[in-house]
């Protein structure tokens, strides 16, 4: 054992395993997650034969005899939220909404440990420009039962004829040719952070994206995500408990804009009175509020529910890139591993859809 700690390699106690999960990687059913105590969580994918992944899991569930071991291969997440009290807890207020959010997010198979998956939770205020905001007027939500990325009715009327409009003959139409969820959109919104700043730095050959491309504002965020055709983005959970992504605090050199000076801590809303802190209690209040509660199952509908895909999903202008829907191509039906690498490449670029 000792031996394999000086080797580098991680050790874990098969006595804190509480939970095993199948789970999806670049749209194969090829990983495992596993929950220990502690909060501990690690992400294990086997990308060769299919098989491997089932075989890990019997190994694990074989050598952990523990009654009240959690275990979950490649589940229907619709059929384990029936069959828990997930959904009557939440109805009844004994969860928040950030904890039914998570809990979604959890049974849809998005993880901590895969930014390609990483969790989404939506955006739920509009109003980023006033001194003041009251919680209890409607007018400051965005509309949950609409994409972020179709809030105006001028918005919804260009993607209906984007989608109307396409011809292809192998790929179907789509509103959407991004994703409202990508590794590249986590690391945007938490470069200040590591280990996000690591990986983008990574993703940029060894330095930070040009400065006038960084994430400088949430007023400006908000802004592109409901005003461009190439925006979509929704947000990540540490806008509603993590002040210190706004901040930062690592003194990185993010560069200087052309017109907006050096880039440091993001731009806040004048409400937020300029505390990171300020702005978390605020906008965690909004996504809690008697209008998000009333509310917030048409997002879920969306992104998790019966409008994710199909003839709801055309309806409701919520449709992506084809490459973003679990099973759109078989992977493993790929033998040129040069196409194999290229089609990784786009699933791991465009997003994938819960």
């Amino acid at each position: 054992l000792e031996r394999i700690r000086a080797a580098g390699r991680k050790v874990w106690a098969m006595g804190g395993l509480k939970e095993v999960q199948g789970r999806r990687y670049l749209q194969r059913p090829s990983a495992l997650e596993l929950f220990l105590d502690g909060g501990r969580t690690a992400f294990f994918n086997f990308p060769g034969d299919r098989g491997d992944v089932g075989d890990a899991f019997k190994t694990l569930v074989r050598l952990r005899r523990r009654k009240n071991l959690r275990r979950h291969f490649l589940f229907d997440g619709g059929r384990e939220l029936a069959r828990g009290a997930l959904t009557d807890d939440w109805v009844n207020r004994r969860i928040t909404n950030l904890e039914y959010l998570m809990a979604l997010n959890t049974v849809a198979g998005r993880s901590y440990n895969d930014l390609t998956q990483y969790p989404v939770v939506p955006w739920v205020l509009a109003d980023y420009s006033s001194d003041s905001i009251d919680l209890s007027d409607p007018l400051v939500y965005r509309d949950l039962s609409r994409p972020i990325g179709a809030q105006t009715e001028e918005r919804r009327e260009k993607l209906r004829e984007r989608y109307d409009n396409f011809v292809d003959d192998t790929i179907p139409p789509f509103h959407y040719g991004t994703h409202y969820s990508t590794c590249g959109y986590v690391m945007w919104y938490l470069i200040r952070m590591e280990p996000f700043a690591a990986a983008g730095v990574n993703l940029q050959g060894g330095r930070f994206d040009c400065p006038d491309r960084l994430f400088w504002s949430v007023a400006d965020a908000y802004k592109n995500c409901t005003t461009t055709m190439n925006d979509v983005k929704e947000l990540t959970p540490e806008w509603y408990f993590c002040p210190e992504f706004l901040l930062n605090k690592n003194k990185f050199d993010l560069g200087e804009t052309q017109g907006r000076g050096r880039v440091d801590d993001v731009a806040l809303p004048p409400w937020a009175n300029g505390s990171a802190d300020e702005f978390i209690r605020v906008n965690r209040q909004a996504l809690e509020s008697e209008h998000v509660s009333a509310n917030i199952h048409h997002w879920i509908d969306l992104v998790f529910g019966f409008k994710q895909k199909g003839d709801a999903a055309a309806e409701a202008t919520n449709t992506y890139y084809f490459l973003t829907y679990e099973g759109a191509v078989d992977m493993d039906a790929i033998t040129d591993p040069v196409v194999k690498a290229s089609m990784e490449a786009q699933i791991a670029d465009y997003g994938q859809t819960p």
